[in-house]
């Protein structure tokens, strides 16, 4: 889930730049210029690609944003090659690049699929369910949540093959119901080695996060919390699916509704 190429910052650097050329030259050459003079190409350019880029900068850093999920964490709720639509205000306005929070509007709720910085290496982009707020009690034990002392029911809705293996392993499919009547699917791996036990109270100002692919999920159980600072939005629909094995779109996932 690496992302080498910083989309906002290389953005953010290209409408400063035409922006700039923009303004220099009505300061102080387009009045000198002769009507019939053609425009240097550079200042074309920019005048033509400033208000698009600037358009494109407000809608992906402040409205949505694409995102493509690589890998199976969320299965089966997300699977790879899912392209999800993110809501970039729903945890609050902030700046691009500098990712500071300039407008209060909302808070991660129990149950989003939230969209965030890696915490141990910014560039790298997640998206993980958000299972503990700040101030709650977690423990994970015996593949079974449990939050502020009330366990998280889950329900046994058959077998299913995990995707994402070199070889699809069987995966019992559970359906967990988290407080506030919040209901989702997740893979369980029966027999895999436990993950450490979870025993942690999740510090102000951070959030735990786990995958629904439970047994194939690095997150909060292994790497810790995720602060504030590092959110960038809540993910609420698919709008492209690629089955990259296949080689073809899933087409009944299109426009389908991410709880």
């Amino acid at each position: 889930m690496k992302i080498y190429f910083d989309v906002p910052f290389f953005l953010t650097l290209a409408v400063l730049v035409c922006g700039l050329v923009v303004l220099v030259d009505v300061l102080f050459f387009a009045k000198k210029r002769p009507a019939a003079e053609v425009q240097p190409i550079v200042v074309e350019y920019a005048r033509s690609f400033f208000p698009v880029l600037l358009l494109v900068l407000v809608i992906r850093s402040f409205i949505i944003q694409p995102y493509r999920v690589p890998t199976g964490s969320l299965e089966p709720t997300i699977l790879p090659g899912d392209f999800i639509v993110v809501n970039q205000f729903a945890y609050g306005l902030r700046l691009p690049v500098l990712n500071t929070k300039i407008v209060e509007v909302g808070k991660p709720k129990l149950g989003d699929i939230a969209l965030f910085r890696y915490p141990k290496e910014p560039s790298v982009i997640f998206v993980k369910r958000v299972i503990g707020l700040p101030g709650d009690h977690i423990v994970y034990k015996n593949k079974t949540l449990t939050i502020n002392g009330v366990e998280m029911p889950q329900q046994s809705i058959g077998m299913d093959l995990d995707p994402e293996d070199l070889f699809p392993a069987p995966v019992q499919v559970r359906l967990e119901k988290l407080s506030g009547g919040i209901e989702h699917k997740i893979f369980i791996k029966p027999g895999l080695r436990e993950f450490e036990e979870v025993d942690v109270i999740v510090p102000a100002n951070s959030y735990f996060m786990v995958g629904d692919n439970r047994d194939s999920s690095a997150d909060s159980r292994v790497w810790g919390v995720v602060p504030e600072e590092n959110l960038i939005g809540k993910a609420f629909g698919i709008w492209l699916s690629w089955d990259s094995p296949r080689t073809t779109v899933r087409w009944d996932r299109i426009g389908k509704k991410i709880n």
